[in-house]
């Protein structure tokens, strides 16, 4: 799944509220030099316009789009802009205060100083924050992973002109050449990870997100783009048209390319807020739960098979990245090393096992399996961001590492600790390829509406203990 890039008010919520929270303090500082050592919020007119001031922020935020091109702001250009921004709010303080006539409960120095302070706070908590933006850039963090392909004539150009982006929510970790054997060579400092020949299976063993095409011809470009999309990786090329198999489809600018970008399914920022607002409430309220089990359980768990109470393993996630997932644990400690002995009774067609009875599991792990308490630690990962509600079953290593080219499009979005798959009668699929094609289903059509209805029926089939392992 591909974050398209925020074309709304919201997009950089980060500034709104920063720049509520310096609003706020500019009044306060300029009542305190006014009034004394006391907050404007313990005076009831004073408080009242604090409320005035904060929505009078949103409607300027909302209407006047003061944040259009703040990245690419100078100093210069941001103090005109906090300016225009401070006063705009200002005024309409001023035409509140004349439309209530309020003008003789308020200190015209109060107000006036507020002005100016609010000049001056805005623009230090943009420029800090700002500061802020590119250097979490430039050490990597949270930012998309990306490889070009190219040949090697525009090979540095492109480099070159990504590296000299002010602000970027992505880095090249290698180069593919795919008209010379520069395997192992540095190209502007970036490595050449691969050639056309081996291509795909760097893909398969490194975190990628996405795929920058540039320089290809229409026709390499197009196929290479139609195989990768399948791979639920997100494609990205230069002035290229894009056939029927990429639906998802949006024209936007890395430097100064223009570019189609493409994925199996695009969500828009608010799309993805909500999204991960319900993971964040939802794994509280599942912590919680947890910890109730915890207490009963534990105890029971420790009696039947003394050994830790939670068992973690690693697990692939979006894209290749692995984390450790928590469970309680419903098998013997030894568990993982009985399982070869037990591949022959494997009821699953594929990468997966499973089976009837199975000896491992020990008589409270039926119970907790059945109706799904061994799943609830992992709201800890849905915390911590390594999983989500709903999505797709993460992988073992052992099995990523058997997946074919088209199974790796169901790791295209972040895993989930209910999904398609879950709620679909899990007891009565048994073949992998099937799982693929609910997941991969579930990514190319997911709305909120999707989870929310996939989260209600795994209620009710937690509760009823159908389509349990």
């Amino acid at each position: 799944m591909y974050k398209k890039e925020k074309k709304n008010w919201l997009k950089h919520l980060d500034f709104t509220i920063l720049d509520i929270i310096s609003l706020q303090l500019a009044f306060i500082v300029a009542y305190v030099f006014r009034l004394g050592w006391s907050l404007p919020y313990s005076s009831e007119p004073y408080e009242r316009l604090a409320v005035v001031l904060f929505l009078i922020d949103i409607c300027v935020v909302f209407f006047f789009e003061p944040y259009n091109g703040i990245l690419r702001r100078g100093n210069f250009q941001e103090m005109h802009s906090c300016i225009t921004f401070s006063t705009t709010i200002f005024v309409g303080l001023l035409m509140y205060e004349v439309a209530t006539k309020q003008t003789e409960i308020y200190s015209r120095k109060i107000i006036f100083l507020y002005w100016a302070l609010s000049m001056v706070f805005v623009y230090i908590g943009r420029l800090g924050l700002k500061y802020l933006i590119r250097w979490r850039m430039t050490v990597g963090k949270n930012l998309s992973v990306m490889v070009l392909v190219t040949a090697s004539q525009y090979a540095k150009a492109a480099l070159e002109e990504f590296a000299h982006l002010p602000y970027r929510d992505f880095y090249i970790s290698g180069v593919v050449v795919v008209d010379e054997p520069m395997k192992g060579k540095m190209i502007y400092g970036v490595p050449v990870v691969a050639n056309a020949d081996d291509f795909y299976e760097y893909l398969l063993t490194n975190v990628v997100d996405e795929v920058f095409i540039n320089g290809n011809t229409i026709e390499s470009s197009q196929a290479l783009a139609n195989e990768l999309l399948e791979l639920g990786i997100t494609v990205h090329f230069n002035l290229v048209h894009m056939n029927a198999l990429a639906p998802n489809k949006v024209i936007e600018h890395y430097g100064n390319y223009m570019v189609l970008t493409s994925s199996m399914k695009i969500a828009s920022p608010r799309q993805l807020f909500i999204k991960r607002l319900m993971d964040i409430i939802g794994s509280i309220i599942g912590l919680i739960a947890c910890g109730i089990a915890y207490v009963i359980f534990a105890p029971i768990i420790k009696k039947q098979s003394p050994g830790p109470v939670f068992f973690s393993q690693t697990r692939v996630g979006k894209n290749g990245r692995k984390f450790k997932l928590y469970k309680f644990r419903s098998m013997n400690v030894n568990a993982e090393a009985e399982k070869e002995a037990l591949m022959e009774q494997n009821k699953m067609r594929g990468l997966m096992f499973k089976m009837e009875d199975d000896p491992r599991i020990f008589p409270v792990g039926k119970f907790i399996r059945k109706y799904s308490i061994d799943e609830l630690p992992q709201f800890f990962n849905v915390l911590r961001g390594d999983m989500s509600l709903v999505g797709t079953r993460p992988p073992t290593l052992e099995e990523f590492e058997h997946y074919q080219i088209h199974h790796k499009a169901r790791l295209g979005i972040k895993p989930g600790i209910t999904g398609m798959w879950q709620v679909s009668g899990r007891s009565d699929i048994t073949d992998f390829e099937e799982v693929v094609a609910l997941d991969t289903h579930y990514i190319s059509q997911w709305s909120l509406a999707l989870d929310l209805k996939i989260l209600v029926k795994t209620f009710q089939v937690v509760l009823t203990g159908e389509g349990s392992e």
